[in-house]
């Protein structure tokens, strides 16, 4: 039982990246496309989180990463990962704005909102 939740997060992280590279293979209107790739960057953002953490006794500073507590080690959680994460969260944020903004203009000047029409105004 506490291996099944111990993988969890694993599990979570492959549900959202499947998700999202099925909305994004399968679904032609351009917004769905967009919350497929924000779907997948939190499945991304969740996998960083979820290496961050490593299990032990006591939670200790990640400082201390060769310290060990009765035999075992001390649990803790690095802070490289959530850098990493807050970063991605932004860059994240950014990209889902502009890709949006693509989507609107292309509305405003084309009104297509699908793959397909937006493939017929190159040919």
């Amino acid at each position: 039982m506490t291996t099944a939740l111990g993988e969890l997060p694993y599990i979570t992280v492959i549900a959202l990246l499947a998700i999202g590279l099925y909305i994004i293979l399968v679904k032609k209107n351009l917004i769905k496309i967009a919350m497929g790739i924000v779907i997948m960057e939190a499945g991304a953002n969740l996998f960083l989180i979820t290496l961050a953490f490593n299990s032990g006794d006591r939670l200790s500073a990640p400082v201390f990463t060769s310290q060990i507590m009765g035999g075992t080690p001390a649990t803790y959680s690095l802070p490289t990962p959530h850098a990493l994460t807050l970063t991605s969260i932004v860059i994240g944020l950014a990209t889902t704005a502009l890709l949006l903004s693509f989507i609107m203009q292309a509305y405003k000047k084309h009104k297509v909102t699908s793959t397909d029409e937006f493939r017929r105004l190159r040919g």
